[in-house]
């Protein structure tokens, strides 16, 4: 009798057993499916600021519950609003507002029949990691120098590309400078995925940085960085930004001051590590798109190390001069138009590198105009150009940078001369008219993000169309003091840090499902398991199957094309002029937030 009874409780212990096994591969289960249905901020929120959270697909039950980490405590039930359908793949969404909770701490939501979200975290200074691991990509991306453990941690590496014998492609050659010209051109960042340095793509990148530190100087003296400039006594963020400074100034011939277009292999280099790509470098043609973008970082560059007169001597005063010998170049020379299909054609070796030729460069006039006349206080500068040419308020971008030529005139809006002062006006209520209307539509969103709503936010590059939109919001609150527009441009944070329509958190390192495999050869040639941290994926694209051809693509919604391969560099590249908006909207989050309630 004993016998069977012990036969019976060791059979008793195994159905428990598998019991137990069968409600945690369910619970698994069900947090697995939680988490892909449930669409938030991975990394958390402002104890005062929105919290919002999308629950995707069909879901019968109308409550929710946010739970302490561990679920076994809930802080706060809240009710699901009704199904709305999204704008583009007309899947039905219901929002988990819990806005009115603000305790710090560490919390899931949990909503039956659907399951467990990423856990996610609720207190001050919430996205302080983000903005500095942002801003430390940059250093992953240096040339010329060795990455040593001490600051690149298991990223560390060899340097690659001394870049102190660059030739002079036919396409750049004049009688002074002939092709085959050996010059020196180290430093600088690598611009993406791939190991080539290029003018127009740093202008964008560097204004953005620069415009960064002249808005919120006291926030980047404080933060530390951890690169080897560390602890002197400049902000890293112009410590960093030097790095490719240094570099831009290279660029100019410092004969007639004209700007090369880049610097580049012939041909895009295999998915190696930088020290293992050792083709032949160029320089290739000058141009008005990349002169003017010169024009405009030296101009801005001068401005914001005139303070730093001691720990570089010189600098400010070098920076005006090559800004000056630019415009002037670009003046004389108004329509070289960088066209790499016609360059192939009459030079040779081919080049196959990125174009980035740009059609229209009225913009870079204005930009370079506005930053020239607001270091200078010299109104000519002004004057030479037609300021306003319409009332289009184009988000900024590599071919597209008026906007940051308005952000200087309003930044600096008080000492302005009145040839000025009859444009600023009509500027600033553009502007708020701008965010005003990306406030009504996010608000009406489907996830509640200013970003996404329409196909034309998914461009190659669509996380740095959410990132620059923020910017605009910051622009406007900054103009008006109005919190709405603070809130607006933390949506488009919470938007890439997985409130989206693929749940990913496009900043690598960042989140529980982020991107893991970027089109970045350093993260795909180092043998390190995580990718190089704090890169901005280029993110959603709706052309991005047909650019790029991956296979794997699991929709063909515009919302939806993206996917996480080192293949598909047009939806998952990297690249310094989409890291550099993330660094100065989440860097504008961190400075304002208390200041605004959030």
């Amino acid at each position: 009798m004993q016998r069977f009874s012990t036969l019976i409780g060791v059979i008793l212990i195994g159905l428990s057993a598998s019991c137990t096994q069968v409600q945690k591969s369910g619970s698994a289960v069900t947090e697995l499916q939680g988490q892909e249905s449930i669409r938030l901020n991975q990394i958390g929120f402002y104890p005062n600021a929105p919290k919002v959270a999308i629950v995707t697909g069909k879901s019968t039950g109308d409550k929710f519950y946010l739970k302490t980490q561990d679920l076994s405590k809930t802080v706060f039930t809240g009710s699901l609003s009704e199904s709305q359908l999204t704008e583009l793949s007309k899947k039905p969404t219901r929002v988990a507002d819990f806005s009115q909770f603000t305790k710090p701490g560490v919390y899931v939501l949990d909503i039956p029949g659907v399951g467990q979200s990423y856990p996610f975290e609720i207190k001050q200074q919430v996205h302080q990691e983000v903005a500095a691991a942002a801003m430390k990509g940059f250093y992953f991306q240096r040339l010329s120098v060795d990455l040593p453990v001490q600051f690149a941690g298991k990223w560390h590496r060899p340097a690659g590309h001394p870049d102190v014998e660059v030739l002079v492609h036919p396409s750049a050659a004049t009688a002074q400078r002939p092709a085959g010209t050996v010059i020196s051109s180290p430093k600088g960042w690598y611009d993406a995925g791939d190991y080539n340095k290029y003018i127009v793509n740093s202008g964008i990148t560097m204004g953005t940085l620069l415009s960064a530190y002249e808005d919120f100087p006291q926030f980047f003296k404080e933060q530390d960085l951890n690169i080897p400039e560390s602890g002197n006594n400049v902000p890293d963020l112009l410590d960093e930004s030097l790095w490719n400074l240094r570099w831009m100034l290279t660029m100019q011939d410092p004969l007639d001051g004209g700007v090369y277009h880049k610097l580049t292999n012939a041909n895009f280099e295999g998915m190696v590590m930088p020290h293992e790509a050792t083709s032949t470098r160029y320089v290739v043609q000058k141009g008005t798109a990349a002169s003017l973008d010169f024009a405009a970082v030296m101009a801005q560059a001068s401005r914001v190390f005139k303070s730093y007169g001691r720990e570089f001597p010189g600098l400010s005063d070098s920076c005006l001069t090559a800004a000056k010998k630019a415009w002037e170049w670009a003046k004389k020379n108004p329509k070289v138009l960088y066209d790499q299909d016609a360059m192939n054609k009459s030079f040779d070796p081919d080049v196959n590198t990125g174009a980035y030729g740009d059609k229209d460069v009225s913009d870079e006039f204005i930009w370079a105009a506005a930053e020239l006349y607001i270091t200078t206080g010299q109104d000519s500068y002004y004057t030479s150009v037609n300021m306003v040419p319409d009332a289009k308020m184009p988000i900024p971008s590599w071919p597209q940078v008026r906007l940051l030529g308005y952000y200087t005139l309003m930044r600096n809006i008080e000492k302005l001369s009145p040839v000025a002062k009859i444009d600023v006006g009509v500027i600033k209520d553009r502007l708020v008219q701008l965010a005003n209307e990306m406030v009504q539509g996010g608000a009406a969103g489907a996830y509640r993000t200013v970003m996404g709503r329409v196909t034309e936010d998914y461009i190659w590059g669509s996380s740095s169309v959410a990132a620059n939109q923020g910017i605009v919001l910051v622009q406007a609150y900054k103009l008006t003091g109005d919190k709405k527009y603070l809130t607006a441009a933390l949506s488009n944070l919470d938007y890439l840090l997985g409130r989206n329509a693929v749940g990913y958190s496009f900043v690598t390192g960042f989140g529980e499902k982020s991107t893991k495999f970027p089109h970045h050869r350093p993260s795909v040639a180092d043998k390190v398991v995580e990718p190089v941290p704090g890169l901005l994926s280029g993110g959603t694209n709706a052309n991005a199957n047909k650019q790029d051809k991956c296979e794997g693509y699991t929709s063909s919604f515009p919302d939806e094309m993206y996917l996480d391969h080192d293949c598909s560099y047009a939806s998952n590249e990297i690249a310094i002029n989409w890291n550099a908006p993330l660094v100065y909207l989440a860097s504008a989050l961190e400075a304002l937030h208390k200041e605004a309630g959030l």
